[in-house]
């Protein structure tokens, strides 16, 4: 009985034997406890383990954002403000003393030396700033910050240049007086230039649009071809000294309170060969000794020829005589003052621009 019972497991067992399972049948009430299948009721099952053959995805954490550089922005705006002040301080100077006025006097008058043969090469320097000019200049510099997707730099380029000529413009002709403090009349105040206003501002606006490596040489173009027309106004005796001077230093204003206003979004991003594997830049990425370079010989040539400038107008304030006549003197003195002028202006906007484009960290 007992074993028909075993080998048949629908057979009915004897009263207070307990049936007797296969162990290929599973109980019908779920897993045996213990088991792999079982579940406690009330809870997820855990994920199971990852096969030795399954691919593992590394994780790779996207760059940090740039940030600017908020020291380098405060230096450029402590500029801007220096340079707001220069065009006063030349204003006064030069405008208002009559040592000011006989010094840009002497060198208006000193222009007519030569005055023929330079002719021949400073108008048509001259005749290069128009409105074709501007635009062609304005929209090559939009261009170039377009393509590199500096989509506020290329609407600041924009205000650079109409601040800094409507600055000049309003100086000149509605807020600057020239009193008459030397004998008979001496003409309405010219004070800034505005031919050089505009050679230099569109200048400018082509070095803060342009690639990082590619700014120094753009610097050094830009102050050539500025320089060029601010004595060029001397030699046609467009402009006194004073008023080239005081032009280039509304640039220098504008420009570093662009360089101050600089948007994460303008930043200069670092090469794909100064970059680690997660995209971050490696160190040394941004320097530009270039920059360095073209900054420290254009301050060197401000310094020398700043400094022969200075030296001459002392002299001729003193004792009237440099060597060889005073007008001559001081129209030497006048056009080594705007070299020097547009050399601070282009050494100073570079290492701004370099400084407050260089992303922190």
């Amino acid at each position: 009985m007992n074993g028909d019972t075993r080998e048949n497991p629908l057979a009915v067992p004897a009263p207070g034997v307990a049936p007797v399972r296969p162990a290929s049948i599973p109980p019908s009430d779920g897993p045996a406890p213990g088991s792999a299948e079982q579940v406690p009721t009330g809870t997820e099952s855990a994920p199971a383990p990852a096969r030795s053959g399954s691919r593992r995805v590394a994780s790779v954490s996207a760059p940090p954002r740039q940030q600017v550089r908020a020291g380098a922005q405060a230096l450029a705006a402590v500029v801007a403000v220096l340079a707001a002040l220069g065009v006063w301080a030349t204003y006064r100077f030069f405008v208002t003393t009559v040592v000011g006025q006989r010094l840009d006097e002497l060198a208006f008058t000193g222009a007519e030396y030569g005055q023929g043969r330079l002719w021949q090469v400073a108008e048509p320097v001259l005749d290069v700033v128009s409105v074709a000019f501007v635009v062609v200049g304005l929209g090559a510099a939009v261009a170039v910050a377009v393509v590199r997707r500096r989509w506020v730099l290329a609407l600041q380029v924009v205000v650079l240049v109409a601040g800094a000529n409507l600055t000049t413009q309003l100086l000149k002709h509605q807020i600057l007086d020239r009193p008459d403090l030397l004998e008979g009349w001496n003409g309405p105040n010219t004070l800034p230039s505005g031919h050089t206003t505009v050679a230099a501002s569109v200048s400018v606006a082509l070095l803060l649009a342009t690639p990082r490596a590619w700014r120094p040489v753009v610097a050094l173009a830009g102050a050539a071809y500025t320089a060029a027309t601010g004595v060029s106004t001397l030699i046609g005796q467009w402009h006194r000294p004073s008023d080239v001077v005081a032009a280039l230093l509304v640039v220098l204003a504008w420009g570093a309170l662009v360089c101050a206003m600089t948007p994460a979004s303008s930043l200069d991003v670092a090469p794909r060969r100064h970059r680690t594997a997660s995209g971050s830049p490696q160190v040394g990425a941004f320097a530009s000794p270039g920059s360095s370079v073209v900054a420290g010989l254009l301050l060197l040539a401000a310094v020398i020829a700043g400094g022969v400038a200075a030296a001459a107008g002392v002299r001729l304030v003193g004792s009237g005589s440099v060597g060889i006549a005073p007008d001559v003197g001081a129209y030497a003195a006048g056009a080594l003052a705007v070299l020097a002028a547009t050399a601070v202006t282009f050494a100073l906007l570079l290492l701004l621009r370099q400084a407050t484009a260089r992303p922190r960290g």
